[in-house]
């Protein structure tokens, strides 16, 4: 079930999403062995960030709510974990986030050097320059810097939206204009908030978290759907994907590749080789293939 993306073959369809397993490469490794075929990094930012303080995640049993508050040791402070990484067999994005433009595209500019095979960059942080606006609601806003990072990097570059965005089509274009090679969503939901009734207070300390796992599933699954009728550009489709069916959906809803996060806390560490084998499980039943029901959900309106 081998799969080209953006020019680099992989064995199969399954990426590890952003900020679920941190950035050694013993643990990267470890998902890339599990069945995993492409592994993102937790993103990295321009200063070192501690996040926000425990409680910052709360299963909620159909799914999770955090703030974890986008920790990170800084882009200057990482040579160990890149040393580590620059003899790995497996193909890596490295996702990256800021508070400005300025701050995006140098952060973008040093990662690329470290030679990734792909750069994410997360547009769903507040744009410090325009009073917290998220970057990736607006298509100007949006259109800005990922042409701005476009310009400095020298691998394919993946837009990661936000669900929160009035149109994510839309949005969607503005990255494909702005010369972006991929799009990767959805990010999680929200924010929402869980109020403890006992002691009267929010559950999480940041008081609001967003919203993954599998009650997210039926936004992720639309939001594909949407970008998909809007741009020309591969999608990973990450969401509240546990299963292979539920991988096989967002394929038909447009994803070329399924992201898991959260699945790894309901079903373990091998959850990757699971949904793998699951997705090929179906197709041989259905004696299809991947090519043939990408974007089905499409041909089959009207």
């Amino acid at each position: 079930m081998t799969i080209e993306f953006l020019g680099k073959p992989l064995k199969n369809p399954i990426v590890l999403a952003s900020g679920i397993l941190g950035n050694s490469r013993d643990i990267l490794e470890r998902v890339y062995m599990n069945g995993c075929a492409l592994v993102t990094m937790k993103s990295i930012g321009p200063e070192p960030r501690d996040g926000h303080k425990n409680p910052t995640v709360i299963d909620l049993g159909h799914g999770m709510i955090n703030a974890v508050g986008l920790p990170s040791p800084g882009y200057l402070n990482m040579e160990n974990e890149w040393l580590a990484l620059e003899n790995r067999s497996f193909p890596l994005i490295a996702s990256i986030y800021g508070g400005s433009v300025h701050e995006y595209q140098m952060v973008a500019e040093y990662v690329s050097s470290k030679q990734p095979d792909f750069i994410e960059i997360n547009i769903s942080c507040p744009n410090s320059e325009k009073h917290g606006m998220i970057f990736g609601v607006n298509p100007v806003s949006t259109h800005e810097v990922v042409s701005a990072v476009k310009k400095v990097v020298q691998v394919p570059l993946i837009a990661k939206l936000t669900p929160q965005a009035p149109d994510i089509g839309e949005i969607a274009r503005a990255c494909e204009d702005a010369g972006a090679d991929a799009i990767c969503a959805i990010n999680t939901a929200g924010p929402g908030m869980v109020i403890d009734i006992e002691s009267r207070q929010p559950v999480l300390a940041f008081k609001k978290g967003g919203l993954s796992g599998p009650m997210i599933k039926p936004i992720a699954v639309r939001c594909v759907f949407d970008i998909f009728q809007a741009v020309k550009l591969p999608i990973i489709g990450l969401g509240g994907i546990t299963t292979g069916k539920d991988a096989i959906e967002i394929i038909m809803a447009g994803a070329r590749l399924v992201g898991i996060g959260s699945a790894v806390r309901y079903r373990g560490l091998d959850v990757f080789q699971k949904v793998a084998d699951e997705i090929h499980q179906w197709l041989v039943e259905h004696n299809t293939c991947l090519d043939d029901i990408r974007g089905a959900a499409h041909r089959s309106i009207g």
